[in-house]
């Protein structure tokens, strides 16, 4: 609100700034018989009060005509200055001109990325989660000030509203495979899940949650995972309390990449057929890696903790790994390379 205020207020102040001129100019060559530049040049020093000498001695309703603009400019010019050295200072001039600015004023088309809706407390962890695992993603924002504030940071922005299929469109939502929103309302995200689903049936939707009313109908809209902030924050402070060496145990590690020990998940699909369907211990992930698989996923969904080295890997499963990075990076490679 504040910003439209102020681009207001300098249109305003340039509008009266410009009809003084040409009052002046037009004065002048009228009443003077001044040429055009020394119309002009004359009405510039007027209203900007520099003390420079007049081209010629005026008449006296030349004279008149003078104090008649002084008074009428009296103050507009300095305020005009001034709200216009304003906006040079913070960046924000070229802001009055360029319809739907957007940060990094222009973007390649993108693929394969994360749409995250909304930049309150909750977007931003996730961007800089996304950002932590050298993820693409997109933040869609309505708030034009929360975005010019974080002008300086490496997130991308699209200024729009979310609920929006312009907005959700202009995003690439049609070749994004996440969306993650995080909009304080939960009616909006509801409407931001169900018109995300309509123009990308296939997208994996992830969305913020007040209460377990509201947790039901985004399932049924077709939200992929549900999270309630104050659900999980409660948990982990009673934690805390009840296993607290437990919880700082997991406090140690990570999934960014920032700790020595991390915890990733990877991706087994187009497996060569000499290593499709063979077992954990046959591949010897511990002992070429060195790191420990903890947790496996089957294709059909389903989650198996702390798997025997009998179980077998199939194409489209996924590993749960702990180890520290260049463990994991060389899990990554028997994976790709097997």
């Amino acid at each position: 609100m504040e910003h439209f205020i102020r681009k207001k207020q300098i249109r305003i102040a340039l509008f009266i700034l410009l009809a003084i001129m040409v009052i002046g100019i037009a004065g002048y060559m009228i009443i003077e018989g001044d040429p055009f530049m020394d119309a002009l040049y004359m009405t510039i020093i007027t209203i900007s009060t520099v003390g420079f000498g007049e081209i010629h001695k005026l008449s006296a309703g030349g004279k008149i005509f003078t104090i008649f603009l002084i008074l009428l400019s009296f103050g507009t010019y300095a305020y005009t200055i001034s709200i216009i050295t304003s906006y040079v200072v913070e960046g924000k001039l070229s802001l009055l001109f360029i319809k739907g600015y957007r940060k990094k004023s222009s973007y390649k088309k993108m693929e394969n990325h994360v749409i995250i809706c909304g930049f309150g407390r909750n977007g931003q962890q996730a961007a800089n989660e996304l950002q932590a695992h050298n993820q693409p993603y997109v933040v869609i924002e309505k708030n034009h000030e929360l975005i010019i504030q974080n002008l300086n940071n490496p997130h991308k922005f699209i200024e729009g509203d979310s609920t929006t299929d312009e907005t959700l469109l202009k995003a690439d939502i049609k070749s994004a495979k996440s969306l993650i929103s995080t909009l304080p309302n939960d009616a909006d995200n509801l409407f931001v899940v169900l018109t995300a689903r309509y123009l990308n049936p296939s997208l994996k939707i992830i969305s913020r949650a007040s209460n377990e009313s509201s947790e039901k109908k985004l399932r049924v809209a077709g939200v992929n995972n549900v999270i309630m902030p104050e659900k999980v924050g409660g948990s982990h402070m009673a934690t805390l309390v009840a296993k607290p060496d437990i919880f700082e145990f997991l406090e140690h590690l990570s999934i960014h990449g920032t700790s020595p020990t991390n915890l990733e998940e990877i991706e087994c699909s187009n497996l060569r057929d000499n290593v499709s369907s063979k077992t954990i211990h046959e591949i010897g992930f511990r002992k070429k890696s060195g790191a420990n698989i903890i947790g496996f996923k089957t294709p059909d969904g389903e989650f198996i903790l702390n798997p025997s080295p009998d179980t077998k890997v199939i194409s489209g499963s996924k590993l749960f790994v702990l180890g520290t990075k260049e463990q994991i990076e060389s899990m990554k490679n028997i994976v790709r390379s097997v």
